[in-house]
């Protein structure tokens, strides 16, 4: 289905409404929600959102895109939207590369994560990437309506059982995180690339350095995390949603 599907017909223009640096939104009448974009690949999805929102907010213009590619192109074309509801697993996309296009390329629309998976790691990573909030597939129309008001109003929704606070990561996660913390900037590059599943000579080519240089890092990518080998690298950081900054060239 393609990208700027209307709904019924728009209510009057609604003034601005800045996000702060974590895309929460300011206070606003619930009723006034004039333009949503559902970002999701599955049309399955898309419906039962679109169902979902035309019922609660019946002068809601409803737009539709299946990539980050379309979702933006949408965003661009249409301006600003009331709300972004994004997958996170679409194509074109790895982590939270596309709630991170949109954040900076549009960073006053309000974008909301709907996943199926709701681990803690992935919540606290969407808000901290600038997520307005994260709404689980699983949850129940009343109570994605709900989330949305909240969202509405100001708030930053997490699901129930989500405690955005320090105390919340358990043990293990903390380490793991405070292991990544250890890498330099480069080296977490490489990682991103060996999350990819990018071979050394792929990894030296893209970042235009040496494959020694690249062996180099590698080893101390797994010396700094505590493990043997590539695999247990991954396995590990994807336990805690690691996202790579962007891959550039060696100056």
């Amino acid at each position: 289905m393609s990208g700027g599907l209307r709904g019924v017909a728009a209510v009057a223009p609604l003034s601005a409404f800045p996000a702060d640096g974590l895309g929460s939104v300011r206070a606003r009448r619930l009723d006034q929600v004039e333009r949503v974009l559902i970002a999701d690949d599955h049309p399955l999805v898309r419906d039962g959102l679109r169902t979902v929102i035309s019922v609660a907010f019946d002068q809601c213009e409803l737009f539709e895109a299946s990539s980050i590619e379309e979702a933006m192109g949408v965003i661009e074309r249409e301006g600003d939207f009331d709300l972004v509801l994004l997958d996170l697993n679409m194509p074109g996309t790895m982590g939270f590369s596309g709630l991170q296009a949109i954040r900076d390329h549009f960073p006053s629309v309000p974008v909301v994560i709907v996943s199926a998976a709701q681990e803690r790691g992935l919540v606290r990573n969407a808000l901290a990437h600038g997520a307005a909030g994260f709404i689980p597939k699983s949850l129940k129309r009343s109570a994605i309506v709900d989330a949305l008001k909240s969202i509405l109003a100001g708030e930053l929704y997490t699901p129930d059982d989500f405690d955005e606070g320090e105390e919340s990561i358990d043990a293990a996660e903390a380490d793991i995180l405070q292991r990544i913390d250890t890498l330099t900037p480069q080296q977490r590059v490489v990682l991103g690339c060996i999350v990819s599943g990018k071979l050394n000579k792929q990894i030296a080519y893209e970042l235009d350095v040496s494959m020694t240089t690249v062996k180099a890092h590698v080893s101390a990518i797994l010396a700094k995390l505590n493990v043997f080998s590539r695999t247990q690298a991954v396995i590990m950081v994807n336990k805690v949603n690691f996202v790579a900054p962007p891959a550039r060239p060696h100056n």
